[in-house]
């Protein structure tokens, strides 16, 4: 009964420096097994605050390399940082008009191209021209918020946004236009007072871009196929190739996701919205037709090139009694808002998410077991990143500010003892908010499939000039920068101190 798992001591690391020095432990095997250690896990803390915005940070991201980290927020600004010595690189207006809920720069694009999308369903493309000058431009537009984008792997070109129009739409930056994919149909009974499904999180399978996957209003998780998209127009693209729901959740209209995110080996993490994170491995889907007597099952074309995930999904809707269930983490909260959710480790090894409470919380992936809580934010963090080569994390949320965290604590942290112990205030501070366009402002009715949140989408132009509060103590001009109100001719011109470090471009 007693089946720990052996930790690892002082005396296997010495040995395995040894087997890398002669020869028997590859380097890279090395650096990956001592990246995933939990000693370093267990030693993460505040190495660094990034302190420029003002409002809440929504969006925190590294390019490839890791050595750059941009970040979006309320105040509708997007900031590039030298992260390890917290120098702001370069600082410039998205061109939108309401507050910014992601920025990702383009890979193999010498960090000269970033795109965005923002709470007023606008998609746009930043490109940094010389000495630090930056040229926005409109790519495409979402009918209400559009909360995250996707970059397909390895392309400099390619992208997915997703909003709560239910819209997903493909933009391929050699032509500049937005191609809408599909609108995320409901299934089942629920088409009848639900006409699409507002969505709040898209991933892509970095094993095979081909595979895209959706989540947001409801219960499902769907995965697409973008080789079943007829370019020409000549079918439909709204068929899923397979559907994942934990099964205790399929049916439940009270839950909706939050979060999405790939691992290296293709398993799908899944946040839900006052429930847990489960992670789905391919052979947990539930196929292209989740509810048998559902319209969907007319799509005859729904199995022709659904690959792994469908013939693995087919073979287990035979016999429903030997599905494994998924793989549940538990112990924070996500009840308040939009949060985000991620791996961690040179080979995911670890499973990271924010709380209502303000803190982090880290799951040891294979077993979920909780080996870390670590105090983040005041509120509420909703947006962990992890760095792409080393044991460093990136947290923001409901702050102003952005904290670097690396494994730097002389000693190894324990286990709070009152895990689930809730806010100090004891409220949800959410409720007195009237900042309805704030990634960071959900009511609880929005994931019980209300459908009079549609009309709020046409309320985000309306709210632009009383938005922006950002949450901030100061309601002067400290609570958003506006000089330009979003206006692209003006980006150039924006505060000499946000722009002091423009001769560092030539670093970008």
């Amino acid at each position: 009964m007693m089946n720990k798992r052996a930790r690892t001591t002082i005396g296997k690391a010495v040995v395995d420096v040894w087997k890398r020095e002669v020869g028997e432990l590859s380097t890279r095997n090395f650096a990956h097994r001592l990246g995933a250690s939990q000693d370093l896990v267990l030693r993460l803390d505040v190495y660094r605050k990034l302190e420029k915005h003002r409002g809440c940070v929504n969006t925190v991201s590294f390019n490839a390399d890791g050595a750059i980290l941009v970040s979006g927020s309320d105040d509708k600004r997007v900031i590039l940082w030298n992260w390890e010595t917290g120098q702001v690189k370069l600082s410039f207006q998205s061109g939108h008009n309401n507050n910014v809920f992601q920025a990702k720069i383009m890979p193999y694009t010498d960090d000269r191209s970033i795109i965005t999308c923002a709470a007023d369903g606008q998609v746009r493309h930043a490109q940094i021209l010389e000495r630090g000058q930056v040229k926005t431009s409109l790519l495409g537009k979402h009918q209400g918020r559009a909360h995250k984008l996707a970059i397909e792997p390895g392309s400099p070109h390619i992208f997915y946004t997703c909003g709560e129009d239910g819209m997903v739409q493909h933009f391929d930056l050699r032509s500049g236009t937005a191609t809408e994919l599909f609108t995320c149909q409901p299934i089942g009974d629920r088409r009848n007072y639900m006409p699409v499904i507002q969505l709040n999180a898209i991933a892509i399978d970095p094993r095979n871009p081909n595979l895209f996957a959706v989540g947001g209003l409801d219960e499902y998780t769907r995965v697409y196929d973008i080789r079943k998209y007829k370019w020409d127009g000549s079918s439909e693209f709204g068929q899923p190739a397979n559907y994942f729901c934990p099964p205790h959740l399929i049916g439940d209209e009270r839950v909706g996701i939050t979060g999405l995110a790939f691992s290296e080996q293709s398993e799908l993490l899944v946040s839900y919205n006052d429930e847990c994170i489960y992670l789905f491995t391919r052979d947990m889907g539930l196929g292209p037709n989740p509810v048998p007597s559902s319209p969907m099952s007319m799509g005859s074309d729904a199995s022709e090139i659904g690959g792994d995930y469908q013939s693995a999904a087919s073979s287990l809707a035979m016999d429903a009694d030997e599905k494994v269930a998924p793989q549940a983490y538990k112990g924070h909260r996500n009840c308040e808002t939009v949060k985000g959710v991620n791996f961690l480790g040179p080979r995911c090894e670890y499973v990271v998410s924010g709380s209502d409470c303000g803190r982090i919380f880290i799951w040891r992936k294979k077993g979920g077991e909780l080996i870390r809580v670590m105090e983040a934010d005041k509120h509420v963090v909703n947006c962990i990143e992890s760095h792409p080569h080393t044991m460093v994390l990136a947290s923001s949320g409901i702050e102003t500010d952005i904290k670097i965290w690396t494994p730097r604590a002389l000693e190894r942290a324990k286990l709070p003892a009152k895990i689930e112990q809730v806010q100090p205030d004891g409220i949800h501070w959410f409720a007195s908010s009237d900042d309805d366009d704030s990634d960071y402002f959900y009511d609880d009715m929005i994931f019980y499939g209300d459908d009079d949140d549609d009309d709020d989408d046409d309320d985000d132009d309306d709210d632009d000039e009383e938005d922006d509060s950002c949450y901030d103590d100061d309601e002067e001009d400290d609570s958003c920068i506006d000089d330009d109100d979003g206006d692209d001719d003006d980006e150039n011109e924006d505060d000499n101190e946000d722009n002091s470090d423009k001769d560092a471009d030539d670093e970008l």
